[in-house]
């Protein structure tokens, strides 16, 4: 396997913490072994030495994150680009096609509706990228409102099959809500949170989609919306990271999966700003995958 530079900065960093931790303990051990009668110089040695270990550890892992996190933005900004990329150049393919050759009717259509596909793909990564900066710095209630959730899970549930060109089965509620469920939010940003929770389980679901959907109360005072598909599923290291910013898992079975690596950290960050939250639950690689997203009940007066 080829060892990427970043890797071999990682290893490097590593390493060299390593050999300064185990050399200041070296010193540490020597000061301690020649000053053990000397009670003052014996205990400033200790702190100090302590002092310069802690340092370095912590140095290490700063800059190991820091690399770490390098990657995965530019990581992000390879899946960006080629997820406005592509679309324009097929949008420039076709339109070069309607001005230089002649279509009958039907051939135009077919043209159309592919352009207007990939319009949306373009408009969905712009959507995705935009909304991310706002969940990060947004902590004022603008727009706050009373919110049906179960229809609004209900009218996200047909958004994602249209765009998606699923039928019912494929993505359908394990048991249609009967309550009014009301929560308090941004109907826009609310609605996002909850269409990428199904885009995710609909990409990472292969072929054979079966995605279900729960929506219920699991106390009084909050409402869930579980999402569980029988994709890849996730490792349990990856369990945790998978709503970072950027963060997509590698693995050979989401090679051909096209993403920006924002959608769940958008709905970890729109579920705490409603003081609620989200996580992931999975049996391992292959087994498919539960997301649950929790939100605030509020009671109509």
């Amino acid at each position: 396997m080829r060892i990427t530079s970043r890797g071999k900065a990682i290893a490097f960093f590593i390493t060299l913490g390593a050999c300064l931790v185990a050399l200041a303990i070296f010193l540490n051990v020597s000061w301690i072994v020649y000053h053990w009668r000397s009670v003052v110089p014996l205990v400033l040695g200790i702190v100090f030495f302590s002092v310069i270990i802690a340092g370095l550890v912590v140095n290490t892992i700063f800059i190991v994150r820091e690399i770490r996190r390098n990657e995965r933005q530019d990581t992000f900004l390879n899946a960006v680009t080629h997820e406005l990329k592509t679309p324009i150049a097929s949008i420039h393919l076709y339109l070069e096609t309607l001005q230089t050759r002649p279509l009958d009717e039907a051939q135009r259509r077919d043209f159309y509706r592919i352009m207007l596909e990939d319009t949306e793909r373009l408009l969905g990564t712009v959507e995705q990228v935009l909304k991310a900066g706002e969940a990060r710095h947004l902590t004022h209630k603008r727009n706050w409102q009373e919110i049906n959730f179960a229809t609004m899970v209900d009218e996200t549930m047909d958004l994602a099959r249209l765009r998606h060109h699923l039928s019912p089965e494929a993505l359908r509620f394990a048991a249609p809500p009967s309550d009014e469920l009301i929560v308090m939010g941004n109907p826009e940003e609310l609605r996002t949170a909850i269409f990428n929770l199904f885009d995710n389980a609909i990409k990472y679901s292969g072929e054979n989609k079966d995605i279900v959907v729960d929506v219920r109360t699991p106390n009084i005072d909050t409402i869930s919306l579980s999402v569980c598909d029988r994709g890849i599923g996730i490792s349990r290291p990856e369990l945790k990271r998978i709503f970072n910013r950027f963060y997509r898992v590698q693995s050979p079975a989401t090679g051909q999966v096209k993403g920006t690596g924002l959608g769940l950290f958008i709905v970890r960050a729109v579920a705490r700003r409603y003081g609620g939250d989200a996580f992931a639950e999975s049996e391992g690689e292959g087994r498919g995958s539960t997301f649950t997203l929790k939100l605030p009940r509020v009671y109509r007066a």
